[in-house]
């Protein structure tokens, strides 16, 4: 008797699929609105931002396609190469000519038609390694001396993005090992007394460095040095509050006229605040 091959496709999750498409088409438009003008000045291109989203929406599409078609069970047999090149690329950043500084940080490789940075490859190989180590020793999550080798590696990460420096990255990488290790059944004993030292070394790090307890104090209180530290912030309070429940219409806002700076990036939520209002923004992230 011979048995029917099974010739049903699997399918992923296809309304996932839609939603990172359409979000990723609504973050251009934004990405557009937020940065045609700054674009313009400093480039004399209004889309130079625009297209460099769009490579990373490519690539990233490519690299979905990819990992999705892919066993992630294979992925242990990278591990221990990843462990290896994961500080080596860290470390390339503060090398001349390679590694690429701006506004006094390196946190970046130059790749020649693209940067990369570390740091954000950084997470994945974290997770992975500890993901690994812990599924093939999972009773190693009962000892203090059966995490170390995790807490190595993380803490070689965090060593060398600081150094670079950029604490809100090393803040993200510390907690997420912290979560990892908690998920991997660290006993509550241990838990609590990696976070304590963690939380002192936080402080002792803000306090290392002036701009760093500046920029606490601005984000505390902006209005206490509205045109130095705070200005920033307030420019993007004064976007958020412009648009009201409904905003001022899509490619109205005002703010990205040279007021807030970095409008197109690490404050862009400001700006979509501005244009579709309150309700708008419960709309998008409600999506």
């Amino acid at each position: 008797m011979i048995k029917e091959k099974n010739t049903k496709k699997v399918y992923g999750d296809i309304s996932l699929l839609i939603a990172v498409i359409v979000l990723s088409l609504i973050g251009t438009i934004f990405i557009y609105s937020a940065s045609n003008y700054s674009a313009s000045s400093t480039y004399n291109d209004a889309f130079f931002f625009v297209k460099k989203q769009l490579v990373g929406i490519v690539l990233g599409a490519i690299l979905m396609i990819c990992i999705g078609n892919y066993d992630y069970h294979k992925l242990k047999g990278v591990t221990m190469p990843l462990a290896i090149i994961t500080p080596v690329l860290l470390s390339l950043v503060f090398l001349p000519v390679i590694g690429v500084e701006n506004y006094g940080a390196k946190r970046w490789i130059n790749l020649g038609f693209i940067t990369l940075q570390p740091s954000e490859i950084a997470k994945f190989s974290l997770i992975l390694v500890s993901a690994t180590y812990f599924s093939k020793y999972p009773e190693r999550a009962n000892s203090f001396i059966g995490i170390l080798p995790v807490l190595i590696f993380g803490g070689i990460i965090c060593l060398l993005v600081i150094l670079e420096p950029n604490m809100s990255i090393t803040v993200c990488i510390a907690l997420l090992l912290l979560v990892i290790l908690l998920l991997a059944g660290v006993k509550i004993k241990i838990f609590v007394m990696m976070i304590v030292p963690a939380i002192l070394v936080g402080v002792a790090l803000i306090f290392m460095e002036p701009y760093r307890l500046k920029r606490l104090s601005a984000f505390l209180n902006p209005w206490s040095n509205p045109k130095g530290e705070g200005y920033q912030l307030l420019q993007s309070l004064y976007a958020l509050g412009s648009g009201g429940w409904f905003g001022v219409g899509l490619f109205n806002s005002r703010q990205k006229y040279a007021f807030l700076p970095f409008s197109e990036s690490d404050f862009i939520l400001s700006i979509i605040g501005e244009e579709i209002g309150f309700i708008g923004l419960i709309f998008f992230f409600s999506f």
